[in-house]
């Protein structure tokens, strides 16, 4: 498949009468989005804010990061099975809008969700530190239930996020890169003294409020299965999870994920970029094993040399993924698993709830218990009422200076998985 993808620089976000991109800039008439979101009854309200790098703003409670995008040419459009049709997307033509995001948040969902810092200690942790945000707050209409209000929110930044998009529809992009993946056969034949690399990309989908989706599909519905990268960076998977913050992959890092970005980039240079395959993460041990088996069974089919693994989560995940690079061993491919540690506070806990001799090559992005104290800043977009509250905090969380008392946990991808962090270690 062939996606071009036009990036289109966003350098600053303002609120005006018009919706439009002029410039660089984004201006927003959030009268204008506001029905959007009140499309869904179980939303009494929302309003809209601006974040920018640097200043002194804390978001809190945050559910969703997404970036807008379009598509301008091809089969299908954006976020397929939730605002397009399930038709299968990954080629034509998309624009991206760089540099910004929708963030949702608002009365807390569930207990593991997180914070994003424009300044200070806890800015340095978060890569949604360094975008232009446009955070929409939601207020949930009395009595919902959690299970109903998160898809009515996750659905809500979906919707915002494609009409912000649509805005780029006639602009021309700041730059354009090209993402190409040949056929099994056109890729044997193209490169073939280059290693076949695979990426196994394990999905979240370990119970209630912990929902990963594929063309609209619940995760939890899934074998193992090949996909395009592409039709990733189209919003064919979307985040619907309220895993730990600090690894939780909202949906911009689908939309970007950098396993994908990096392979691209060595493709048909320093290796062949086959495909990614998805797979899900499950609660009982015999689906655990058939995901495991097949998604092994789908890497010695395609005759690859090498995998790499990225899970989502931790502790139970922690079987899965060793599972999934255990038997990818067995069958003779050398495998990477990238995941992050619970290693406690002081660092000398085992990382990961479960080990084997056959992963012995590993990327961290960083321990999520460490241990960091986050300076009061001046404004809060959100609420602090559920900030003691939250994986990673504790009832001392919230100090008399206005400082947070927390484990790295809390901020919105401080270890993520996929490595679209800082961290990491030796």
């Amino acid at each position: 498949m062939r996606l071009e993808l036009g990036k289109i620089n966003i350098t600053d976000i303002q609120f005006a009468e018009e919706s439009k991109i002029d410039n660089g800039v984004l201006y927003v008439n959030a009268e204008e989005l506001k029905p959007l979101v009140l499309e869904d009854e179980k939303i009494k309200d929302v309003y809209f804010d601006i974040a920018r790098p640097g200043e002194s703003v804390r978001i809190t409670p945050v559910k969703d990061v997404i970036e807008p995008r379009v598509k301008v040419e091809g089969k299908g459009g954006v976020f397929p099975g939730w605002i397009a049709k399930v038709d299968t997307v990954g080629s034509g033509k998309t624009y991206a809008l760089k540099g910004m995001a929708v963030v949702t948040a608002g009365k807390i969902v569930g207990f593991q969700e997180g914070i994003i810092d424009m300044t200070g200690l806890g800015a340095e942790y978060t890569p949604f530190s360094k975008t232009l945000n446009l955070v929409m707050v939601c207020e949930p209409i009395e009595g919902v239930k959690q299970h109903d209000y998160e898809p009515a929110v996750r659905k809500a930044g979906f919707r915002v996020a494609a009409r912000i998009g649509e805005l780029a529809r006639e602009l021309v992009p700041d730059e354009t890169v090209v993402y190409e993946t040949q056929t099994f056969k056109e890729g044997i034949d193209k490169y073939p003294d280059l290693p076949r690399v695979g990426y196994v990309c394990m999905l979240q989908s370990q119970g209630l409020l912990h929902d990963t989706y594929v063309y609209g599909v619940d995760v939890k519905q899934i074998i193992p299965t090949i996909i395009s990268p592409t039709e990733v960076m189209d919003g064919a998977i979307v985040s619907g999870n309220c895993v730990s913050a600090c690894d939780k992959n909202p949906t911009y890092v689908h939309q970007n994920n950098p396993v994908v970005e990096d392979l691209f980039a060595q493709h048909g240079k320093t290796l062949n970029f086959v495909s990614m395959i998805i797979t899900n993460e499950n609660v009982y041990l015999a689906d655990k094993q058939r995901s495991s088996d097949m998604t092994a069974k789908i890497c010695r089919m395609l005759d690859l040399d090498g995998v790499i693994i990225t899970q989502e989560g931790f502790g139970n995940p922690d079987t899965d993924l060793i599972m999934n690079c255990k038997k990818i061993e067995a069958e003779g491919i050398k495998t990477v698993i990238v995941t992050d540690e619970y290693a406690g506070r002081d660092g000398k806990s085992q990382s990961l709830a479960d080990a084997d001799v056959a992963a012995n090559a590993v990327v961290t992005g960083g321990n999520a218990n460490q241990l960091v104290i986050l300076p009061k800043l001046d404004k809060v977009i959100g609420t602090l009422d559920y900030v003691n509250v939250i994986a990673g905090a504790s009832d001392h969380t919230l100090r008399e200076d206005g400082s947070l008392e927390v484990e790295l946990q809390v901020i919105t991808g401080a270890t993520n998985e996929t490595g679209f962090g800082r961290l990491s270690a030796r």
